[in-house]
């Protein structure tokens, strides 16, 4: 078999055994280092480049973000700041139809500016949000599915782990690809809030709800000491980065440490679970790193097989246009969605399609967002949605199947759609504050 050949099955071999329940670096890598062992017909050369890819992950200064942002993630919830973040969201849209939806829309874009989890936003809100909503007389499978569809938000608006995993297999900034996902995050959350708002009017049987008592007013004093803490970790993190005061890694720090004093500060940490908040920290960064050295190996084996020429070369010849391109990019990410999970469409497409992005003199950082946000989706369609699987365990209401909650989200995923096709038609809403 040619090179090409071989790599074609090696990505046939990576998906299947990803869908039959290998874990995915394990996928990755070993299907790589045996690739490239049977492409150059040489062992040594794939413990060699084993040997770089391992080292250049874990050596990576940047790489420190990761266990940064995770820890201040996990610190942030134990906090409980995304129960204030709701809170005062609920009281501003509660006199407005499909007003508490709304609200869990605005509490889980600010709840992602602090933690970066879509995962940790599904947990979070359907605990809070869908039985608030529940008590009003919405529809179960809008509630749920308002969670789901917002919850997507955490891998978009900065911090997010998706971007800095993007960042790794692209080589790009960090601190560029946070600042790049900030216009489309929110983009994507007043998307979300339009469409409530028309759901309201135009489906009001899906939407559901009665109206709320205003009841009393939270005093403003209330409102701030609820909102400071995570507005001031936004200004931290973010306004650091963006006013160049501080690297990605060195506002991660700054971060995890005011999120420490505040859980500290509001008696929700002690020391016993600040350690267990340490362990699981380095769980998760851990298994990030093995995935990045697969990824590593992946990229690799796709250069040594030729597969990303031979795929430009294939598109040249028939004349695809640059909207072609970007139609099967978003195709299949949308076709992998429906059984991988977010973080191996962006390990296995990426690596395929950035020589040829790069060709084309499009920004790597724009197709970041856009390749996040095409793989984001599959967090919210069958069979393997992750959001939604997260949901349906944490309800763990009889009232609610698992279909309910992939029919609610059904509509933000085609919002999600639209959202895509305009950051594809127009790149500066990517770029335009970097």
């Amino acid at each position: 078999m040619s090179p090409v050949e071989i790599g074609l099955l090696s990505i046939v071999a990576i998906i299947v055994l990803i869908y039959l329940g290998v874990y995915i670096p394990i996928a990755l890598g070993v299907v790589s280092f045996a690739a490239i062992w049977l492409i150059r017909d040489n062992v040594d050369l794939s413990f060699a480049l084993l040997k770089i890819a391992i080292g250049d992950s874990a050596m990576e200064y940047t790489f420190a973000t990761i266990p940064l942002f995770t820890f201040m993630g996990l610190i942030v919830a134990k906090a409980g700041l995304g129960a204030d973040i709701y809170s005062v969201m609920n009281q501003g849209f509660r006199r407005v139809t499909g007003g508490i939806g709304m609200a869990t829309v605005g509490a889980n874009a600010a709840f992602a500016a602090v933690t970066g989890s879509s995962i940790a936003s599904a947990s979070v809100f359907s605990k809070m949000s869908v039985p608030e909503m529940l008590s009003f007389d919405y529809n179960p499978r809008f509630a749920v599915g308002v969670v789901a569809g917002s919850s997507v938000l955490g891998m978009i608006i900065p911090p997010s782990a998706m971007l800095i995993i993007y960042s790794f297999v692209a080589e790009q900034s960090v601190g560029e690809m946070f600042l790049a996902g900030i216009l489309p995050g929110l983009l994507l959350a007043a998307a979300y809030v339009a469409a409530i708002w028309v759901m309201a009017r135009l489906t009001p049987g899906f939407v559901g709800g009665s109206k709320v008592e205003t009841g009393t007013l939270m005093p403003w004093s209330e409102i701030a000491l609820k909102t400071l803490p995570t507005a001031g970790l936004i200004a931290v993190v973010l306004g650091g980065i963006y006013t160049g005061w501080t690297t990605p890694v060195e506002a991660g720090a700054a971060g995890s440490l005011l999120g420490i004093v505040i859980a500290a500060l509001r008696g929700r940490i002690n020391l016993k679970s600040f350690w267990e908040t340490v362990i699981e920290t380095g769980h998760i960064t851990a298994a990030i790193l093995f995935l990045i050295t697969a990824a590593s190996m992946y990229a690799r084996m796709l250069g040594i097989a030729g597969l990303p020429g031979a795929l430009q070369d294939m598109l040249a010849a028939n004349e695809f246009t640059f909207f072609r391109i970007m139609l099967i990019l978003v195709l299949l990410m949308l076709f992998l969605g429906t059984i991988l999970d977010t973080a191996s469409i962006i390990l296995i497409v990426v690596p395929l399609f950035l020589p040829l992005i790069e060709d084309l003199g499009l920004s790597l950082v724009w197709f970041g967002i856009v390749a996040v946000v095409a793989a984001e989706s599959g967090l919210l369609t069958p069979p393997l949605g992750l959001s939604c699987f997260v949901i349906k365990a944490t309800l763990d209401d009889d009232r609610i199947a698992l279909k309910d909650v992939f029919l609610g989200a059904l509509p933000f995923a085609f919002v999600m759609l639209l959202v895509l096709i305009l950051l594809i038609r127009f790149p500066a809403l990517s770029l335009a504050i970097l």
